[in-house]
């Protein structure tokens, strides 16, 4: 390695940060919350008994599953100026990123709900509670341990995929170095430290995910009695002569 690249690299590395904390950061969490919460809204009306907004719903996952995401973001942000309709990159590529991730996490969501057992709205009816209340006090807390993992996960592949904003102008992390790696003609050294920096940043979340896991993880109780403790034990019943 030459003193000129690795002088490069060095001045570059700050600048890297500094974009993945100020705009890639921002834009995950943005995409994520948003992305969550129309998800959750999709997962609920699929779960009830409306034929016609479950329709709805099902084709909204459909054609948002079905098609690129790059090219969800190039109707919206180059697309729509056609139609009087223009917005800036950063908030396009929110609601991008937005409607195509609900659609993914609709369907954990659904499949998470579904997998808790009827038995527990019964179990909730036979105490006097509501349906509402059963889904937020029984249903939702179960169905939440279930789709913690893939919901996650897919937080830290939003991550590396929002380097897919650089295409539609966003200056985050990833269009930062493509702006260095012009000027220095360093290509291949920039764009490795970038992956650098989303492979240290996706660790942490990665160890993050692994300790919230284990917060999550149902605790079996321990056995209160075993055969070798029973037979230290002294009789509790007389049997009838």
């Amino acid at each position: 390695m030459t003193q000129r690249l690795l002088d490069i690299l060095v001045s570059s590395f700050p600048r890297l940060v500094l974009y993945c904390v100020q705009v890639t950061i921002p834009l995950t969490v943005c995409i994520y919350i948003l992305s969550l919460v129309l998800g959750f809204l999709l997962a609920l009306i699929q779960i009830q008994k409306i034929p016609v907004l479950k329709q709805l719903a099902r084709v909204y996952v459909w054609m948002f599953r079905g098609t690129p995401l790059i090219v969800q973001m190039y109707i919206i942000f180059f697309g729509l100026p056609s139609l009087g309709i223009t917005l800036d990159a950063f908030p396009s590529a929110v609601i991008a990123f937005s409607l195509n991730y609900a659609a993914y996490m609709s369907e954990t969501i659904r499949a998470a709900i579904q997998s808790v057992p009827e038995g527990q709205w019964e179990a909730g009816y036979m105490i006097g509670l509501s349906s509402g209340q059963i889904m937020l006090r029984v249903i939702l807390p179960q169905a939440a341990r279930v789709a913690f993992p893939t919901l996650f996960s897919t937080l830290i592949g939003l991550t590396k995929d929002s380097s897919l904003a650089a295409s539609i102008t966003v200056v985050e992390m990833f269009k930062a170095a493509q702006q260095i790696a012009s000027r220095t003609f360093e290509p291949f050294a920039l764009y490795c430290e970038a992956a650098f920096v989303y492979l240290m940043l996706n660790t942490v979340l990665t160890l993050l995910q692994s300790v919230l896991e284990k917060q999550l993880a149902w605790k079996q109780p321990k056995p209160q009695n075993t055969p070798k403790q029973l037979e230290k034990e002294p009789a509790c019943y007389v049997q009838n002569q």
